[in-house]
């Protein structure tokens, strides 16, 4: 994969079905704990609302998406990257544009989710504070993290 062949876009309306299925397949990998069922009730909400609401951002390789980051202000509500492109730097490059844009990033992990915070840290993201429980109030702890640009 040439790292070259990559461009960052602006999300548009038809993007919705390809991020929808590279946020699931990721989630399925990264989110495993939080079972398919929740998997699936959590992709409804991405196609219908946090796509739409969010400042989302489109990597492409040759022009096909394969992956996204959703921004709230300076809060990362989402990287999800295609399975078969992990590895590459998109996510790398995605999380450089984003702090780019906002010069201060914020995003919470779950602590389950080793392979992203070890990305996180990697990339320079300190840990601010933990929670025991998620939004949804069950018992899968959250890492809050900061990045400054």
């Amino acid at each position: 994969m040439d790292k070259n062949n990559v461009t960052i876009r602006a999300y548009s309306a038809a993007d919705k079905e390809i991020l929808s299925s590279i946020w699931y397949r990721a989630s399925l990998e990264a989110h495993h704990f939080l079972g398919q069922a929740r998997l699936q009730e959590q992709r409804k909400l991405i196609e219908d609302i946090y796509l739409e609401k969010a400042e989302t951002w489109v990597a492409c390789l040759d022009g096909r998406p394969v992956g996204f980051i959703g921004l709230l202000d300076t809060f990362v509500g989402g990287l999800f990257v295609d399975p078969s492109a992990q590895g590459h730097g998109i996510g790398q490059g995605l999380i450089a544009h984003a702090l780019a844009l906002k010069d201060l990033l914020m995003l919470e992990v779950y602590a389950n989710n080793v392979r992203a915070c070890t990305f996180y840290r990697q990339l320079g993201f300190c840990e601010i504070s933990r929670r025991p429980r998620d939004d949804d109030d069950l018992p899968f702890e959250n890492i809050l993290m900061r990045l400054d640009g």
